[in-house]
Order: C-alpha cells, then structure tokens, then sequence
C-alpha cells in the first residue's frame, strides 16, 4: 500500500462521505425544527409579556385607588370632615332659630287683623 488506490479505500472514503451528507442532511432538518420551536415559544413569551403588563397595569391601577379610598377615610380627613359638618348644622340651626324669631316677631305685628282697604282707588 505504497500510495496505490484501491477499491477498499475508495467504498471506505464513499462511505464517510455519504455518512457526513447523511449527517449534515439530519442535522440541517434538526437546527430547521429547533428554529421553528424557538419561534413559537417567543411567540408564546411575547404574549405572556403582554399579559403580565396587562395585569402588572391593573394591579397598579387597584393599588392606587386603594391608596386613594385610604387617604379618603383617614382619621384626620374624617375628623375634619365631621368638624366641617358640625359646623355647618349649627349654622344652619342657628340661622332657623333667628329666622323662626323674626317670624314669631312678624305675627305678633300682625296680630291677626287688617286693616279694610277700599276697592275703589282714589286719583290723587
């Protein structure tokens, strides 16, 4: 075997070759399905992204009424509020009282008489 080719060596490199070919073919099929994979789960990750944004925004946006619904019912803003409105009902309270003075004071001016007007008006 002094540099002389025989069949053996020739089926022997036909057959690594072919087994290389098979083995490329085999992996090119394999790296076209991992892409399609790779496809489809970012497409499934891009919308799970969007449905946690959704609900990362909802979640937000309950927080911030929440917050809102807090500051409203705080002690302080309710005792202010009620201070506000006692306030206000003896204001009012005392504005019928002195409105019921001047009425009660309007009857008794008026005690219940009056005074005979004629029909007929006088040219004067």
């Amino acid at each position: 075997m002094d540099g002389a080719i025989d069949i053996k060596l020739i089926l022997t490199v036909g057959g690594v070759i072919f087994s290389v070919a098979g083995a490329s073919a085999v992996a090119k099929m394999q790296i076209k399905i991992l892409a399609d994979e790779c496809r489809a789960l970012n497409k499934l990750i891009s919308g799970l992204d969007a449905r946690c944004d959704k609900l990362h925004t909802m979640t937000e946006t309950q927080e911030q009424r929440l917050n809102i619904l807090a500051k409203m019912s705080s002690p302080e803003n309710l005792r202010r509020d009620h201070i506000s409105t006692a306030r206000f009902q003896a204001e009012i309270t005392e504005r019928v009282t002195q409105l019921r003075k001047e009425m009660d004071h309007q009857l008794a001016i008026h005690n219940g008489k009056h005074i005979p007007v004629s029909d007929v008006r006088k040219a004067e």
